[in-house]
């Protein structure tokens, strides 16, 4: 299995972002908001993902940076949940500054189970 988060892994594209946020469906689980979008021209692709903490919820720079090194380690870990078929997800962190790893890992295998049994998100059409 492959641990790592490689560039073509992280959504990076303005104009992939302007339609995951446009476009894509969301939801809610404490402490994420989550955002999903299937593109059917991405199929077959690696899942790519976007990892956004508040400048508003979380001052400074270096706890922002703290956060989203946590996440970005969880979902490296548990990304095997997933299947590779092309998904944009986005993981907005809306929780307190001072989490742990310890409280973001659980949150993010339950992310990750719903992502994987539901597919809530929506199909675009080329």
């Amino acid at each position: 299995m492959n641990y790592r988060l490689t560039k073509s892994e992280r959504l990076h594209a303005d104009k992939l972002i302007k339609e995951l946020f446009n476009e894509g469906s969301s939801f809610f689980l404490y402490p994420f908001k989550v955002l999903l979008l299937r593109k059917i021209e991405l199929a077959g692709q690696t899942n790519q993902v976007l990892i956004s903490v508040s400048k508003k919820k979380i001052k400074k720079a270096a706890g922002r940076n703290y956060i989203k090194r946590r996440v970005r380690e969880a979902y490296r870990i548990h990304k095997q949940i997933l299947d590779s078929d092309g998904m944009l997800i986005g993981f907005i962190f809306v929780g307190k500054p001072e989490m742990s790893f310890g409280d973001i890992e659980p949150k993010m295998i339950q992310i990750l189970s719903k992502i994987a049994q539901d597919h809530p998100e929506k199909i675009t059409k080329p």
